[in-house]
């Protein structure tokens, strides 16, 4: 009897594994890539005793989860993870390089292109993939089908529907606060599908959005009207009813919104990720009844996490504070600066993201010697209170900062885009800045684990149940996804594949 017992665990064992490895060049109907804006790691476990069987607990409770996983580049901004989720490499060589950045010498935003403008509102502002350098998940798959496969982007952000997809994508689709509605532009279109048409009428009719208008970003109700748009979509292209794979990207911003507003803690943070708990459900209900529950495979992850609010940590006896540029460090500084090298005019163009950005030409117009100049707002900073490490980029290899630190930073660097040195700050301080956090709120964007450690669960097609606490990055995600639908990782892919993830 024993013996029998045992044979059948371990056929059992067999069969369970098997069922989780890929035959060569099979493919599952539909891929998704779900990103969570601002979310943390630990938000899994400090919810999970609240969250529904059917959302988030079905992709744990079933799915691969990497406990692990951190964010390998600085700095930690949305359109930089968004896009190095989805094309397996940094802003070395994919080329966004923040939110914002300076491109030819100019700032542009990330998705910003003057040679397209916005279907579906008359929105003077337009935006595209123009800016990204690399292929995506979405890019590969259109190639390897010769582009038979479609893929669709949807989010509240431009940034967060677009890069994710890739150049190549079928479209994407984000919200226009202003009009109360979705919107694509004429780099994919020149007029929205009757099934987006039919979307935004009823959206029109939405009293709640009408309530809070622009703002819904504020509200659950932006993440339920990313899932409904979602649904549309799948539904309306048919997505995963093809003789190739679809992908659909999906990426819930207003857990971004709410977190620079309320920080990590309350009833507002609370409620956004129980509704989220909800739209997951949705999503999955509806591949299953769309799809088929063994024909789609889903991951789920963030671009970044988000500090602690400062004042809640000092109010509990930890490390942290605000970081205020302006009055902390420009001022001063550039005082300093202007005695020691006798400046007229300010040379520090601007400070993105921990990232100063010089201007050239005020230093050539001074005649000052560019090196001495970097070397001297190196020395300014890290006599400034509460900044760890600084670096200029140029000499990032060579500098006195940890190794691991050193990695992230050159991961980050592109030539042309990144600005000219960098800043860290210690351990529960951030750049504290009323455009993007309010007193009560919270931003992210340092190296730490509260921005760094982020959610990696896979479910569905051919994904084993269980976990790793193997370090993995963010970048491992679009090989991982690449291996198991057979096809080229993406052109500039640095990742490696979780190979535990297919039972390997």
């Amino acid at each position: 009897m024993r013996r029998l017992i045992l044979f059948v665990a371990i056929a059992l064992c067999y069969i369970v594994d098997s069922q989780a490895q890929t035959q060569f060049n099979e493919r599952p109907k539909l891929v998704i890539g779900i990103v969570v804006d601002q979310m943390r790691w630990d938000y899994l476990g400090r919810y999970y005793n609240q969250y529904q069987e059917d959302g988030l607990k079905r992709l744990i409770n079933q799915g691969y989860s990497c406990n692990n996983c951190l964010i390998n580049y600085l700095p930690t901004v949305t359109a930089i993870g968004h896009t190095s989720a989805y094309t397996g490499t940094t802003p070395a060589f994919h080329g966004i390089c923040g939110n914002a950045f300076y491109k030819n010498g100019v700032k542009i935003s990330s998705c910003e292109d003057h040679d397209v403008t916005t279907v579906g509102s008359n929105k003077k502002d337009a935006s595209s993939p123009v800016n990204l350098l690399a292929t995506t998940i979405g890019d590969q798959l259109r190639l390897h089908t010769d582009f038979k496969s479609k893929v669709i982007g949807v989010s509240y952000k431009d940034r967060a529907a677009i890069l994710p997809a890739g150049r190549s994508a079928s479209a994407a689709y984000w919200i226009d606060t202003k009009a109360g509605q979705f919107v694509s532009s004429t780099w994919y279109m020149q007029e929205l599908p009757q099934w987006a048409k039919d979307y935004n009428a009823q959206l029109k009719k939405n009293k709640e959005l009408q309530k809070v208008g622009k703002n819904v970003g504020l509200y659950p109700l932006c993440g339920h009207i990313t899932a409904d748009m979602a649904i549309a979509a799948l539904k309306g292209e048919q997505l995963g009813k093809g003789e190739e794979t679809d992908m659909l990207c999906i990426s819930f911003s207003q857990t971004d919104v709410i977190g620079h507003e309320y920080s990590t803690r309350g009833e507002h943070t609370d409620e956004a990720y129980l509704e989220l708990d909800k739209d997951i459900a949705k999503l999955l209900k509806a591949f299953d009844e769309q799809v088929g529950e063994d024909n789609y495979l889903v991951f789920l992850t963030a671009d970044h996490g988000a500090a602690h609010n400062h004042q809640f940590m000092q109010d509990h006896k930890l490390n942290g504070g605000p970081f205020k540029w302006d009055e902390e460090y420009v001022v001063n500084a550039a005082n300093r600066l202007g005695v020691r090298f006798g400046l007229t005019k300010n040379v520090i163009k601007d400070c993105l993201d921990y990232r100063l950005v010089l201007d050239k030409d005020a230093i050539r117009e001074q005649g000052v010697d560019e090196q001495k100049l970097r070397d001297g707002i190196v020395e300014e900073l890290l006599n400034t209170p509460h900044v760890a490490f600084a670096c200029d980029f140029k000499k990032a290899a060579t500098a006195p900062i940890p190794a691991f630190l050193k990695e992230r930073v050159l991961k980050g660097y592109h030539h042309d885009r990144s600005g000219d040195i960098i800043f860290m700050l210690e351990p529960g301080w951030y750049g504290f800045n009323s455009k993007y956090s309010s007193p009560i709120g919270t931003t992210h964007g340092e190296w730490n684990p509260y921005d760094a450690h982020i959610p990696l669960l896979f479910y569905g097609w051919k994904v084993k149940h269980g976990e790793t606490s193997r370090e993995v990055h963010i970048t491992d995600i679009a090989p991982t996804v690449c291996h198991k639908l057979h096809i080229q990782q993406p052109n500039a892919c640095v990742g490696e594949p979780i190979t535990e993830v297919m039972g390997e």
